[in-house]
């Protein structure tokens, strides 16, 4: 997944094999009297009625072996937005009926209905769900459009095999259109092979652009709302971009294992940055119109079609089999995320999308995004990104992980002679772990890197700048691969706070530093700002900040924040405050060695 809440410069499948099992314990469930069901099919209805009132109708059809009760539940969360979403508070006008009679039902838990089925055979149940949430991971309307999440409206069996296969179909008016990356087996119906396949394959619905080309020897498909948001001379930039970043990242698994893949891409003015969701051979992403032809799209772009080897295939081994009913916390998260940031980079430089004085300029923006947010290890981050600190790490294993990707390919190249690399890590890993249908756990991903690395030990790197907190050795690496580190000090206004938010929401304060002029202002922890002096407070106040006030130490400015509901406006005096700001730039006088280091890195290339 890749989140970004304001637009920043650029400077063969194989199954996962297991069960599901949904919801909270029962006692139905746990005594196996549960009958197995069979004929499995779905409905989504959505036209210009439901556009109205902002919803969809739901149905779910399937054969009863036998009766008594029966329990269907709902996901919590999605796999790639790492939060419990608990999506059964969306439902609305649940019921069930069989044969024509209504099914007596009621809920063993939020998210779980138990039937009371009186006998075999044919049941249906019917349900409308809300569709007013703008975030990819959820379902979103509008009059003549539809964004909606398998895991948000698919009910399923408790206790059953992941490998029950279901069909779609799709009511809708005549001439909207449907896309998604199930299976068509007819007119807009759809075929999924398993549970899994079902929930990961979202739908647009609606008044929408949608065209397809073959890439890199599969086919492409882009679908984009509104029509007309991507168009002319800015989709063919889009898809240049596609023919251009797909062979780098093809290459890194020396396969591509789907026949063909979707961008879902939603184009509205009332979001202030970037979000976008991965999906096994699709995703969706939700943007500013401003991004429109920005590189910083092809960015987030070849993140999440990157994912579709890197945690949609290759996964952490606490996240196979998906669980939908609860977290799935894992310390690996930075591999998943953070590496598959990396590669994005990676895929834009060496497909010539951004050359390597902009790749220099994004691993150096990500470096002081780093600096500036507190110390934390990439395991804890990867931890607590379930429960969304509020102390600025919320995301920070996106950055700092993409560093840490960076730092072992240099090292492995090194210690290789150049002959390996980070992509022998990632292919290993696929070979032996997704191939074999299992996930990888922190040993074999170590191994794995020592094994590149020619044997070189990586566990003081593990213990210093993974499981701990110190800073990366930049002084050390950097070099290694034909680079100059220098570290130099600038002096900049500062208010003195950390801040999150969620994107469209306010940004409140998450800590107030001692002694900072906000502390002297009276900031509070929790306060939501809203401006500081003429500056706007949004997701990158920070720069226009500095911007603003860089030449106007020592003036007091108003600050408006809103506490407990009320608005509040402070005093504050505009203090100067000394960092440390990192920076690479090219070593004209590095080492024959470094410089293949540097060239291999660079276009993916490896000694022979």
């Amino acid at each position: 997944m890749t989140i970004l809440t304001a637009l920043r410069p650029l400077a063969g499948v194989v199954p996962l094999a297991g069960f599901l099992l949904l919801g909270a314990a029962s006692s139905d469930r746990e005594s196996g009297r549960q009958a197995p069901i069979s004929n499995l099919s779905y409905e989504l209805g959505f036209g210009v009625a439901e556009g109205a009132g902002r919803s969809l109708e739901v149905v779910t059809r399937f054969e009863a072996a036998a009766p008594g009760p029966l329990l269907l539940s709902l996901p919590a969360w999605t796999p790639g937005a790492y939060e419990i979403s608990n999506f059964a508070r969306n439902v609305s006008g649940f019921a069930a009926t069989q044969k024509g009679a209504v099914v007596q039902w009621d809920k063993t838990d939020p998210d779980t209905w138990r039937l009371t089925l009186p006998a075999a055979g044919p049941v249906e149940v019917r349900f409308h769900f809300l569709a007013d949430s703008l975030d990819n991971a959820m379902a979103w309307s509008k009059p003549d459009f539809l964004l909606v999440n398998g895991t948000n409206v698919f009910l399923y069996p408790e206790g059953a095999s992941l490998e029950l296969p279901a069909t779609v179909t799709v009511r809708t008016e005549s001439d909207w259109t449907v896309a998604t990356g199930m299976r068509s087996t007819g007119p807009r119906r759809y075929g999924a092979a398993s549970y899994h396949e079902l929930v990961d394959r979202p739908f647009f619905i609606g008044k929408l652009d949608l065209d397809s080309a073959e890439v890199d020897g599969t086919w492409h498909r882009v679908a984009s709302y509104p029509a007309g948001a991507l168009a002319g001379p800015a989709r063919e930039l889009f898809w240049q971009w596609l023919g251009e970043m797909m062979p780098p990242m093809s290459r890194v698994f020396a396969e591509t294992p789907w026949t063909d893949y979707t961008t879902l891409l939603i184009f509205d003015p009332s979001f202030p940055g970037g979000s976008a969701l991965e999906h096994e051979n699709s995703h969706v992403g939700i943007y500013t119109p401003a991004i429109v032809g920005n590189p910083l799209l092809a960015s987030i772009t070849a993140h999440e079609i990157f994912h579709a080897w890197n945690v949609k295939r290759l996964r952490p081994a606490e996240m196979v089999p998906y669980r939908y009913d609860r977290e799935l916390p894992t310390t690996l998260l930075w591999v998943s995320e953070g590496i598959t940031d990396y590669y994005a980079d990676l895929a834009l430089l060496r497909g010539g999308i951004i050359d390597s004085t902009v790749f220099l300029n994004v691993t150096m923006g990500k470096m002081a995004e780093v600096a500036e947010a507190p110390p934390v290890a990439l395991e804890d981050a990867s931890l607590s990104t379930w429960i969304h600190p509020t102390d600025g790490t919320h995301t920070i294993y996106y950055p700092k992980g993409s560093l840490a990707g960076f730092l072992l390919d240099v090292l492995i190249r090194d210690a290789s002679g150049n002959r390996r690399s980070l992509d022998d890590v990632l292919r290993k890993l696929y070979r032996d772990t997704y191939k074999q249908g299992r996930g990888f756990t922190n040993e074999q991903w170590w191994a794995a890197v020592s094994e590149a690395a020619g044997g070189k030990s990586f566990e003081e790197f593990y213990r210093r700048y993974i499981d701990g907190r110190d800073p990366f050795p930049w002084s050390t690496v950097a070099p290694l691969a034909g680079l100059r580190y220098q570290v130099d000090s600038v002096r900049e206004p500062r208010i003195g706070v950390s801040t999150a938010g969620e994107g469209s929401g306010p940004e409140r304060v998450a800590t107030v530093a001692a002694g900072s002029a906000a502390a002297r202002a009276g900031i509070l922890p929790g306060d939501e700002l809203i401006s500081i002096g003429t500056v706007k407070v949004d997701p990158s106040f920070g720069f226009a900040f500095r911007q603003t006030y860089g030449s106007r130490i020592g003036e007091t400015v108003p600050v408006v924040v809103r506490r407990e509901g009320r608005e509040l406006t402070l005093s504050l005096v505009i203090e100067a405050v000394t960092r440390s700001e990192e920076r690479l730039e090219f070593d004209r006088r590095a080492s024959l060695t470094a410089l293949r280091v540097r060239h291999g890195l660079l276009t993916g290339g490896t000694e022979p």
